[in-house]
């Protein structure tokens, strides 16, 4: 069941199109709805996080953090009073928020109408990372957050640092943290599924991002790097 999940997510096709040799979509998909309402797939994010972290010689718990968005367009069947216009990008559609850790896993994510502003994002990535990981004591953001994040921050124990760009270089540069997150984006859009946001609730849009990072992180702990099947025939 999980394994079709993944399949769905990595793939992006319709849960209509799942293959004949997994269970049936509508059983899939009840299955799916149900782990993402009981938190199944962020608690599953939690438990793999600790395990990746512990593997890479670090504490299962983290204590620094990277906080980025991305706006991202919408198919025709999410709902309109869930969208909205980024006015930076012109992008019409949803805006997802992340919270990494320092070498890239994904402690924290919403996703929201991409009309919202990245202070508003910035607090709710904050809230929930602190409530998850007590431990967190340091956020990196982009010249996006502003003094709100900032503030909201320092009254959770958390100093969150505004990295600038180099004014002095143009076009592409590495940017001093701020680049483990967009790594991280990357990562997360190896799956089809997230190329766009095809959910027509939000917090499936939130479960398909868990369940993206389940998959990275289940092959970073196992060092598994090809799919199984290779040379089998």
């Amino acid at each position: 069941m999980f394994n079709a999940i993944l399949y769905v997510n990595r793939t992006g096709i319709p849960w209509k199109y799942v293959p004949h040799d997994f269970p049936s979509h509508g059983t899939v998909y009840a299955y799916y709805a149900a782990w993402r309402d009981q938190g199944i797939f962020t608690q599953l994010n939690y438990d793999l996080t600790a395990l990746a972290r512990v593997k890479e010689g670090r504490k299962p718990e983290p204590t620094g953090s990277v906080i980025g968005t991305q706006s991202i367009k919408t198919s025709t069947n999410v709902p309109l009073t869930s969208q909205g216009t980024d006015a930076a990008k012109k992008i019409v559609g949803r805006k997802r928020g992340i919270l990494t850790d320092t070498i890239g896993l994904i402690p924290a994510v919403t996703v929201t109408a991409a009309s919202l502003s990245e202070n508003a994002l910035g607090i709710r990535l904050l809230d929930q990372a602190k409530s998850t990981y007590p431990t967190i004591t340091k956020s990196w953001v982009d010249t996006g957050f502003k003094k709100t994040v900032v503030e909201h921050g320092a009254n959770l124990g958390i100093d969150v640092e505004v990295v600038n760009r180099n004014p002095g270089v143009r076009g592409f540069h590495v940017v001093k943290r701020r680049w483990v997150v967009e790594r991280s984006i990357g990562w997360i859009m190896m799956h089809r599924r997230l190329t766009r946001d095809y959910e027509t609730l939000t917090v499936s849009s939130e479960a398909m991002i868990h369940i993206a990072s389940i998959d990275n992180l289940a092959k970073r702990i196992t060092d598994e790097t090809t799919p199984t099947w290779r040379g089998t025939y």
